[in-house]
């Protein structure tokens, strides 16, 4: 790659053929993120400006970028962050990247505590970025938030998300292994969890991106990937008030079980819905 009339669409479409031969699952969208992010241009201007010639320091930069994704670094670590439910959240190693399914976590806790208008109170575990008590808190500004994760990495990014998207008030992050050290008072309205949920036997046939730069202990779910579903089902009728809701995100073909699990442990209504992408992704139930 060499300097003299790398153009901006030039440079693309060497990316591009780069990715591709390396086995990435977007080429072209990598590229232009990276690119975008180097030259601060959106990707519409990306096309636009197509045929500006790139600097030799924007080259030296734009490498460093393309190395460390030939590399398999997740694109939402370059960057930095990844928005989710319209929220740009802060993204690093500390906590998995927030996802679309993820989203619809969200929607069936608003959806399933509606007739809660305001000063509800609300759990949520696991919580890593602090994406889901975040989205949640900023649709329902009045409820007390409690974001939850063993993770003092976790917590540290939580954090500075809630800070970075204006939601401090009302929110407050508690460092517990579960429930080991929240704190009963009078019961929640709503407790949502996204655990892991991935049979350890299948961790390693994970892609690259996930298996060697997101943190290992929110991806694990033990043997069958239903141990910490298990464990919340189970724990979580203790914290909640009566009628309150308990939504967990897990895999697509976990949903029946977990269901199944939590009809069996008591909790009524119990609903799964679907993802996106069309696959049973979150259970929910009330006590």
């Amino acid at each position: 790659m060499t300097e003299e009339s790398w153009t901006i669409g030039r440079v693309l479409r060497w990316a591009q053929e780069d990715f591709a031969k390396r086995g990435l699952s977007a080429p072209r969208l990598d590229a232009e993120l990276l690119l975008g992010e180097c030259l601060s241009l959106s990707r519409v201007q990306l096309i636009t400006d197509s045929a500006r010639p790139l600097s030799t320091e924007e080259l030296a930069t734009y490498r460093g970028l393309i190395k460390r994704r030939r590399a398999s670094e997740p694109i939402a670590y370059i960057l930095g962050e990844r928005e989710f439910w319209g929220l740009k959240f802060r993204t690093d190693s500390r906590a998995l990247i927030p996802r679309p399914d993820t989203e619809t976590l969200v929607e069936v806790a608003l959806e399933r505590t509606r007739d809660i208008a305001s000063f509800g109170t609300a759990l949520d575990l696991c919580t890593g970025s602090g994406c889901v008590a975040i989205a949640f808190h900023k649709e329902r500004p009045t409820w007390r938030v409690v974001g939850s994760d063993l993770s003092d990495d976790a917590l540290s990014l939580a954090r500075e998300n809630a800070l970075r998207l204006g939601a401090v008030w009302g929110m407050c992050w508690q460092k517990s292994d579960l429930f080991m050290d929240v704190p009963r008072g009078r019961g929640f309205d709503l407790i949502t969890a996204n655990p892991p949920y991935i049979p350890s036997g299948e961790i390693s046939t994970l892609d690259a991106d996930i298996r060697e730069f997101e943190p290992g202990m929110a991806l694990d779910g033990g043997d069958d990937g239903m141990h910490f579903v298990r464990r919340i089902g189970e724990e979580a009728r203790s914290y909640l008030k009566a009628g309150g809701v308990l939504a967990m995100e897990l895999h697509h073909d976990q949903a029946q079980r977990a269901s199944e699990l939590l009809e069996s442990l008591g909790y009524a209504g119990v609903e799964r819905r679907r993802d996106y992408g069309g696959h049973e992704r979150v259970v929910s139930g009330r006590v």
